[in-house]
């Protein structure tokens, strides 16, 4: 059972997706036939002993808008986890063991031909260890990011992507607690990455 927060956060998280799809509502009203498909790695997530995938697909009537999905994990890095003050220095290990997001973008030349910018509604599921404690727990959050990026792409397909994004996440269930510590979750995601992609 959801506490009034989460419900709270869950009707904020709506409304936000809502208000995100307006961006993208004259290129859906175009959609007509599927023209072409996307595969994407994120390298980064392999060298964090994690994987990273994602498909998407640009509709034939539309220059500019790029749909897709993608499954990844990973051990977060060090700074990534002392980044929250309140955990920095406590010893937690914290690994991204799943997660799963849709992703929509608009690219204002074209589909994967410099800038562009997205939303993506993910969920994921982390698990947590701290030095000196036996044990781990396990959570599950939601996320709601915009970012913005840019894609270098060359004749054969290849096309290197970097993007940054911005948005909110919440715990929907399980714990982030080990025995009398807790590990912060903070409300604000920062996120920045590289995707390796080809376009057939």
């Amino acid at each position: 059972m959801y506490s009034k927060k989460q419900h709270f956060t869950l009707l904020i998280l709506a409304i936000f997706g809502l208000s995100t799809l307006d961006l993208f509502g004259q290129e859906l009203d175009k959609i007509e036939t599927v023209s072409q498909f996307s595969l994407e790695i994120d390298p980064i997530t392999f060298a964090l002993d994690g994987y990273s995938f994602h498909l998407r697909y640009s509709p034939k009537s539309c220059d500019h808008l790029l749909l897709g999905l993608g499954v990844y994990a990973m051990d977060m890095p060090e700074q990534l986890v002392d980044f929250n003050s309140k955990n920095k220095g406590k010893g937690w290990d914290v690994r991204l063991d799943q997660g799963f997001g849709l992703f929509a973008e608009h690219h204002f030349k074209q589909v994967h031909d410099e800038w562009f910018v997205g939303v993506q509604l993910g969920l994921q599921d982390y698990s947590i260890e701290i030095d000196g404690i036996n044990g781990s727990s396990e959570y599950t959050n939601l996320l709601t990011m915009s970012y913005i990026g840019y894609t270098w792409k060359w004749e054969n397909g290849l096309y290197l992507k970097p993007w940054a994004g911005f948005g909110y996440t919440d715990k929907i269930s399980g714990s982030n607690e080990i025995e009398d510590k807790e590990y912060d979750l903070a409300p604000i995601a920062m996120f920045a990455t590289l995707h390796i992609g080809y376009s057939f």
